[in-house]
Parts: C-alpha cells; structure tokens; sequence
C-alpha cells in the first residue's frame, strides 16, 4: 500500500491553515503545499502532484468542487483521491460531496489533535486496508 506523505491543501482562512499546519505536519509528519483558494491550487498542480487532496468547500474565486473538476481534467489529477472539508456537513450536502468523489469529509472546526488520524483512516479505507 502506497504510504501517504504529500498532501495539496486548500484553505482561505488563515488561522485555520495555520491550526492544520500544525495538525498535519507536527503531529501528522505529512508534507503539505498551502493555498489560499482554488485558483492557487490550479497553479500548484503544475508542479506539484501530492498523494491527496484537501479542500475547503467555500472559498473566493473558485471553491472546493470546481476546484476538483478543474483538476480532473489534469491527467496526473485525474485520481488522486480528494476529501473536503467543511461547515456544511448536512446529509444531503457530504452525499453530493461524496458524488463528486470524495473519499471522506470533514467537518470544521476539526479537532487539530484527531485531524491527521482521521486523514490516515480515510486514506486507509480509500487504499482497501
């Protein structure tokens, strides 16, 4: 099973990347790229191709979803696998988030001590294991 290491992760605000900086790379060990919207993301992808992706729902300028259907149509993106994460966790709106894809999501405010688990245990069941 492929291990997870890098991970793409998209975030406008910025206390809360800073708190998932913390969770994701202190207690996580992962290695993270930091946006702030889906147009960044967009222009990470270029050089960049991690192992997973994270996305915030709502962001300006382009959010979480149309930020993955743009990145589906990158090659190499075409299936990483992708969790949102979210506010907005009503059962209607994590089964469209899942339609889209996703292997898990998120709801925020996420506790920063579980975040990296709860990562690796989605990453986990995504892989079969």
């Amino acid at each position: 099973m492929k291990e997870l290491k890098t991970i793409l992760y998209a975030e406008d605000e910025n206390d809360i990347r800073e708190i998932a900086q913390i969770a994701l790379e202190d207690i996580g060990g992962f290695t993270v790229q930091y946006c702030a919207d889906g147009l960044k993301v967009l222009e990470v992808a270029k050089g960049f191709t991690p192992d997973l992706l994270l996305l915030d729902i709502m962001m300006p300028e382009m959010d979480g979803p149309t930020t993955l259907r743009e990145l589906r149509k990158i090659e190499k993106f075409s299936s990483i696998p992708v969790i949102f994460m979210t506010a907005k966790i009503q059962s209607n709106e994590v089964a469209e988030y899942k339609a889209l894809g996703a292997i898990e999501v998120i709801a925020k405010p996420f506790d920063p001590l579980t975040l990296a688990g709860s990562i690796q245990k989605a990453w986990m069941q995504y892989c079969g294991h």
